[in-house]
C-alpha cells in the first residue's frame, strides 16, 4: 500500500519527514510544512493507514507501519532523510532509524511513544476510559478525552479543533474498518518489528513536554540514554504535541537541530 503523503521544497535541499501522532494525521505538520520549506528542505509528510486519506486494507492481515515509511520512500527515490516523528510517529521513526539506520540522517522525537516500556498508571486509566467510551458510541466523548488529554495550556481554541478533527476523523475510520472486520471475520492487525535502539546511528534529538503524561516522560529519558547519539530537552510549556502548542518555539527547534 502507498501512504497518502505530500512532498514538496527544493529537491537541491535535504528531505525531513514528518510522521505524525495517533491522534492527529499528516494536517498535524501544517505549521512546520512552509517554514521547513522556506528553509531550504524537501519536506515530506504522510498518513499512517487508519489515519487521514490512507485506508486500512482488509486484504493484507498484517502490516508494520515502518515498512510502510520506507518502502514510501523507495517509490520516491529517498535515499536518506531527516525522520522527526511526534508520539506515534515517533514510535515509528525510532522504528525506522534502527532497523534502517543508512536512510536516516538525523532523527528528532517529540514526545515520542514506545513499546520498550510498560505503561503507567495514567495511561492504562486513559486506555480503559477510551475504549469504554468507544464501545459506548460515544465517539465524541472519546475525541474530548484525547483532547484534553494530550494538548497543553499553551494550545489555543482553534488548535483544539483542529485536533479534535483530526482524531473524529481517525476514530470514524477505524471504527468503520472494524466494523467490516467482525461482519467478515477477517483479522486486520500492525506488525511492529523487534529493535534495538543501539542500532540507531542518525543523531538524535529528543524533545519532551513537562506538562505531558508521565509515560511520555519516562520515555523520553530512556530514549535520551539509549540512543548513542541523543541530546534531550524538556520544554517546561508543553504538553504532549509541542509543535502543535506552541509552533513558533517548536519550529525554532526544529530549525536549530536541522542546521
Amino acid at each position: 500500500m502507498t501512504l497518502a503523503y505530500d512532498l514538496a521544497g527544493s529537491t537541491a535541499g535535504p528531505t525531513v519527514v514528518l510522521l505524525h501522532s495517533g491522534i492527529c494525521d499528516r494536517r498535524m505538520w501544517d505549521p512546520q510544512w512552509q517554514v521547513l520549506q522556506d528553509a531550504g528542505h524537501r519536506v515530506l509528510r504522510c498518513d499512517f493507514r487508519g489515519f487521514g486519506e490512507t485506508p486500512l486494507d482488509a486484504g493484507e492481515p498484517a502490516y508494520n507501519d515502518a515498512q510502510d515509511v520506507i518502502d514510501l520512500l523507495d517509490d520516491l527515490d529517498i535515499t536518506d532523510a531527516a525522520v522527526i516523528g511526534s508520539s506515534f510517529g515517533g514510535r515509528v521513526a525510532q522504528e525506522v532509524a534502527a532497523r534502517w539506520p543508512a536512510r536516516v540522517s538525523t532523527l528528532g522525537l517529540l514526545c515520542s511513544a514506545t513499546r520498550q516500556l510498560p505503561p503507567t498508571d495514567a495511561i492504562k486509566a486513559f486506555g480503559d476510559r477510551e475504549d469504554k467510551l468507544l464501545e459506548s458510541g460515544d465517539v465524541d466523548g472519546a475525541v474530548t478525552l484525547n483532547v484534553e488529554m494530550f494538548l497543553g495550556p499553551a494550545a489555543d481554541a482553534a488548535t483544539r479543533t483542529a485536533v479534535a478533527d483530526m482524531q473524529r476523523h481517525a476514530f470514524e475510520v477505524q471504527l468503520a474498518f472494524d466494523a467490516e472486520l467482525a461482519a467478515s471475520g477477517a483479522e486486520v492487525a500492525p506488525d511492529p518489528a523487534d529493535f534495538d535502539l543501539a542500532d540507531v546511528t542518525a543523531r538524535a534529538l529528543v524533545v519532551s513536554g513537562a506538562l505531558d503524561v508521565d509515560f511520555f516522560q519516562l520515555t523520553a529519558t530512556m530514549l535520551a540514554r539509549k540512543i548513542t547519539n541523543a541530546t534531550h530537552i524538556v520544554l517546561p510549556w508543553a504538553g504532549h504535541l509541542p509543535s502543535l502548542e506552541n509552533a513558533a518555539a517548536a519550529n525554532e527547534i526544529l530549525l536549530d537541530f536541522l542546521r
